[in-house]
C-alpha cells in the first residue's frame, strides 16, 4: 500500500439499494459510477450521481441519498493529501474545495477508472501513486471553486467554533444540551437553531457523526470493533453497530474484515 492512502478507504459496490441518512465525512468523497443512480442531497439541493458521472464531496460536508441499482467505486482522500497536492501545483498550502457535486468530464472519469483499476488489482506502488497524483491534480487544476487556509475547515461563528471544541474534547462523554448552550451564554433554544443553520446536523447528530468517524478510523488501524465503540462514547455495541450501519451504509464488521469495502 502506497504511503499516500494509507488508512484511506475504498468502496467497490455493485447493485446497491440502500438510502443513506444525513452525515458527513472528515476526508473527500471521490467516486465515479459504473450503473444505476445515486439521488443524493447537498446542501438543500438534490443531485443525480448517474453513470459515467463522478461524485465529489468535501471534507464535512453533509449529505444525505438513495441509491437504485447502483454501482460504483469510490475513495476517501484526505484533506492532507489534497492540501498537500495543492501546494505542490501552486505552491500555497491550501484546502481545496469543489462546488460541482456532479462533475461530467471524460477525461477525469477515465483517469480516476484507470486509478481505481490499478488500485483494487495491486498494481505497483509507483503506478498506483502516479495515476493517484494524475487524476486529483487533473481535479484540482479544473475544478476548485475556493480555498481555505489549511486547518481552518470549520471557520463559522464564535458560537460553532467553541461548539465544536467542546465537543471534540469530550467526544467520548456523554454532552448535554445544556453543557453545549451554557458554553457559549446562549439559551437551548437559540443554541440549537445556530448550530443547526451553521453545520447542517443537529448537535446530537453531529455528535454521533463525530464518534463514528473515529470509530472508522480506528477499526482501519487493527483496534477491535468493541474497543472502538468504547473509545468513542458508545456503551451499548449494538447501537454502535446500528448507527454505523446506518450512516456509511456498511458494518463495521465488514470493514474490520477488509481493508476496501467491497460488496
Amino acid at each position: 500500500m502506497t504511503k499516500l492512502l494509507k488508512n484511506t478507504l475504498f468502496e467497490n459496490v455493485t447493485h446497491i439499494n440502500e438510502s443513506f441518512s444525513k452525515h458527513y465525512h472528515d476526508t473527500y468523497t471521490v467516486g465515479l459510477t459504473y450503473d444505476g443512480v445515486l439521488k443524493t442531497y447537498n446542501s438543500n439541493k438534490s443531485f443525480d450521481f448517474y453513470k459515467y458521472s463522478i461524485r465529489v464531496n468535501n471534507p464535512n460536508e453533509v449529505h444525505e441519498g438513495i441509491s437504485q441499482h447502483w454501482s460504483h467505486s469510490n475513495f476517501y482522500p484526505t484533506i492532507e493529501l489534497l492540501s498537500n497536492l495543492y501546494e505542490q501545483i501552486f505552491f500555497d498550502k491550501k484546502i481545496p474545495f469543489f462546488e460541482n457535486h456532479i462533475i461530467n468530464d471524460q477525461v477525469l472519469f477515465f483517469k480516476l477508472h484507470n486509478f481505481f483499476d490499478s488500485f483494487f488489482k495491486n498494481e505497483d506502488e509507483i503506478l498506483v501513486e502516479s495515476l493517484l497524483i494524475d487524476s486529483l491534480s487533473h481535479l484540482i487544476l479544473h475544478f476548485t471553486n475556493y480555498t481555505k487556509n489549511y486547518n481552518d475547515i470549520f471557520d463559522n461563528k464564535l458560537i460553532v467554533k467553541r461548539s465544536l471544541e467542546l465537543i471534540n474534547d469530550c467526544i467520548d462523554e456523554n454532552i448535554s444540551l445544556d453543557t453545549l448552550a451554557l458554553n457559549c451564554n446562549l439559551s437551548k433554544y437559540h443554541f440549537l437553531r445556530v448550530f443547526k443553520k451553521e453545520i447542517g446536523l443537529t448537535p446530537h447528530s453531529f455528535i454521533i457523526n463525530e464518534r463514528l468517524n473515529r470509530a472508522n478510523n480506528l477499526i482501519k488501524e487493527g483496534i477491535t470493533i468493541s474497543e472502538a465503540s468504547l473509545l468513542v462514547g458508545f456503551n451499548d455495541q449494538s447501537h454502535f453497530t446500528r448507527n454505523f450501519k446506518k450512516y456509511f451504509g456498511y458494518t463495521p464488521t465488514l470493514l474490520q474484515k477488509n481493508s476496501n469495502i467491497i460488496l
